[in-house]
């Protein structure tokens, strides 16, 4: 069904591909829950290109191939040329020569989509500055997991919705039918051409895009309450005042989890720095006087959190991505 395609984006993705890459996800963790083999990609090699590091990420992709009957090799930042003395089109071309399939995690979306453009070989996308598809997948098979459904969750997103979590979620709710409510300061919202296009998306699905400064209006009724890290890896350190400033009043906190449904869950795609035991968090901490930042420590310990069910889920999607693309038959029969 989808065999030879890239997956760069969910907007890329019908809504009935989407699911049945949550139903195969859901097939292939039942498998492996029950000792069931299913090496459908015997035989075959995989490049993970990786320009920004992931504990979750990698381990993801690895264990996944493995599982798949795999062998994958890791490229770790200073192993690999890719734009700097090797052009993304000549890396591609090399790589593609050598392995059945890439994965690439790094910067800008254009390295991801012209590596998928002269690979020859199907490319994933394990992190972009605009999206991050494959957390999407692992995301929603939480949320089935848990609510019994996807369309009609009311999904409320709390942060900085402008980078890749913001603009992946919002994507894949319009498309699945989901209720997204990103809840930010203003400034703080996605590009209006990507809303755009999700609106259209969201017609087709019967999903509501809205936008909201006050938490209390966001939060009424909210089944997920979603929030990410406030830096992203790479930025430089005098962006924390910045956005300290700005975002905490959109911290997740006990009060914030009262505001939605006695039901709601609450999810983060990690890493999270909800106490001061990283390094990071440790020194934000201190500069700002701070003993949480994006959620706090009991939201994140509380028995509303399913992230790592979430954390685990990344794997499965991973794995239902590369066997869907790789495979030679139906895998859900």
């Amino acid at each position: 069904m989808l065999k030879g395609r890239s997956f760069l984006t969910l907007l890329d993705y019908t809504p009935e591909e989407i699911g049945y890459l949550i139903d195969l996800a859901a097939k292939l963790k039942a498998e492996k829950k029950q000792g069931i083999a299913h090496r459908h990609c015997a035989g075959k090699n995989i490049a993970l290109v990786f320009e920004k590091t992931s504990t979750r990420t990698r381990c993801a992709f690895e264990v996944a191939a493995a599982d798949l009957g795999m062998h994958p090799v890791y490229l770790d930042p200073k192993s690999s040329q890719i734009g700097k003395k090797e052009s993304i089109a000549d890396t591609a071309r090399v790589l593609g020569r050598m392995f059945d399939g890439i994965e690439y995690r790094g910067f800008g979306q254009e390295i991801v989509e012209k590596l998928a453009k002269y690979a020859g070989v199907p490319v994933w996308n394990g992190l972009t500055n605009e999206f991050h598809p494959t957390q999407i997948l692992a995301d929603f098979l939480t949320i089935k997991e848990h609510f019994g459904k996807l369309k009609g969750i009311n999904f409320v997103y709390m942060g900085d919705a402008r980078y890749n979590m913001g603009n992946s979620l919002m994507v894949g709710c319009a498309k699945m039918g989901l209720n997204f409510t990103a809840c930010a300061p203003e400034g703080y919202f996605p590009d209006k051409a990507l809303i755009a296009k999700c609106e259209e998306a969201a017609k087709e699905s019967g999903a509501t895009l809205s936008f909201e400064s006050d938490p209390e209006k966001a939060l009424k009724n909210a089944d997920v309450v979603y929030t990410d890290v406030w830096v992203s890896m790479g930025e430089p350190d005098e962006v924390w005042k910045e956005r300290i400033d700005a975002l905490l009043p959109y911290q997740v906190n006990s009060r914030m989890m009262a505001l939605a449904d006695e039901n709601a869950v609450f999810m983060h795609c990690l890493p999270a720095y909800h106490n001061d035991e990283t390094e990071v968090g440790k020194s934000v901490g201190e500069k700002f006087g701070l003993s949480a930042l994006e959620v706090t420590e009991e939201v994140f310990e509380g028995p509303q959190s399913i992230v790592f069910d979430e954390a685990e889920n990344r794997m499965h999607t991973i794995k239902a991505v590369m066997a869907a693309t790789l495979a030679d038959a139906s895998l859900l029969n």
